[in-house]
């Protein structure tokens, strides 16, 4: 493992330079790779792995007809690569458990007396086995239970591997039943693409993972934008001028900057104005986020949020109740402008 120093905290990461793809290949020689689950990181990671030549095969329910087609776009053939869930479990050696939160408690049942002694039941989110109290999901104590988890979507997995990069990846090992098990997690992570790989524990994993995803990565960043854009409106800006302020700028100029060499190296790519002003309001809004995200980690750690998203994941409605709601976001103002506004961006030189 490197030693990296975080700000003056020393941490152990695994990078491709020492565990390159040769070693991956390796000791994922004999497998057999069956990725249960064609949605949303289910193709990222078995097209990835497939590309790295290792043995994939895809089980997916063929009552999900949308799923079962994409896998057939994608490659994967009926009867040799692609099969009902339970056979293709039954084949592999390694089963990577990528169906969704609320569709592993379900599955679970059909699932488990697939796996046999010395199989790798792997995950990319902590979720059902840290909530089993809920989920149900308890693996037996015969198979290696480990962790990859990328650090992005399906779609950015996918993409940044395509370009040659990828998206950093936490793993972990809850159970080691084989003597193999972190070989096989390291092995799969490069073998899907990881940029490097940082440990963590399945605890850890989902703790961050669901305070992220309704913190800054999605749910406070849907939420300031909406409040900004808003009072910019109530204040007599037009659309056009309320989103590029709020939306644009961001996406398209400031978050590259910070992509490229960090926060403060934006902040000297800007006017003096936008630098006073974006220090001196900066502890103002730390100040006022962070009970809610203090609030937000007990709620997590408390099992509350998961409680709330088995409840109304696993209801019938619930997809036309999501369609809903994301018609309700996509048809806002703000939205809508957005809409606009990515249609006047210049095309790409040829």
């Amino acid at each position: 493992m490197a030693k990296l120093n975080f700000g003056g905290v020393e941490e152990n990461v695994v990078t491709r330079e020492e565990f390159p793809l040769s070693r991956a290949r390796e000791v994922l020689r004999d497998e057999i790779i069956a990725i249960i689950g064609y949605g949303v990181q289910g193709p990222a990671q078995a097209m990835n792995l497939r590309d790295n030549g290792m043995h994939v095969i895809v089980g997916q329910a063929q009552e999900f007809k949308e799923d079962w087609e994409r896998a057939v776009r994608d490659g994967f053939v009926p009867g040799e690569t692609l099969f009902p869930i339970e056979e293709a479990a039954e084949k592999a050696t390694v089963v990577q458990y990528l169906v969704s939160d609320a569709a592993q408690r379900t599955v679970w049942p059909r699932l488990k007396p697939c796996l046999k002694k010395g199989d790798a039941l792997y995950f990319s989110h902590g979720f059902s086995v840290t909530y089993k109290e809920q989920t149900g999901v308890i693996p037996p104590d015969y198979v290696d239970v480990i962790l990859v988890a990328p650090k992005g979507s399906g779609t950015s997995v996918r993409r940044n591997f395509l370009a040659g990069t990828g998206i950093n990846s936490s793993y972990a090992v809850f159970q080691d039943f084989t003597g193999r098990a972190e070989q096989r997690t390291l092995a799969l992570g490069i073998g899907i693409g990881s940029g490097y790989l940082f440990p963590t524990t399945f605890e850890k994993e989902v703790f961050s993972d669901l305070t992220g995803e309704r913190g800054v990565l999605m749910g406070a960043l849907a939420g300031i934008m909406e409040a900004q854009y808003q009072v910019l409106r109530e204040n007599g800006h037009s659309p056009s001028e309320a989103f590029n302020e709020t939306v644009e700028e961001l996406t398209q100029s400031l978050i590259r900057l910070v992509d490229e060499n960090g926060m403060d190296w934006m902040y000297m790519n800007c006017s003096a104005t936008a630098q006073r002003g974006a220090l001196d309001w900066k502890p103002k809004f730390r100040d006022a986020t962070l009970p809610v995200f203090k609030q937000l980690y007990e709620r997590v750690k408390s099992g509350e949020e998961t409680k709330v998203v088995l409840e109304k994941t696993g209801r019938a409605d619930y997809k036309s109740h999501l369609a809903a709601e994301l018609k309700e976001m996509r048809e806002s103002e703000m939205w809508e402008a957005g809409e606009t506004v990515r249609k006047l961006r210049p095309a790409a030189a040829s």
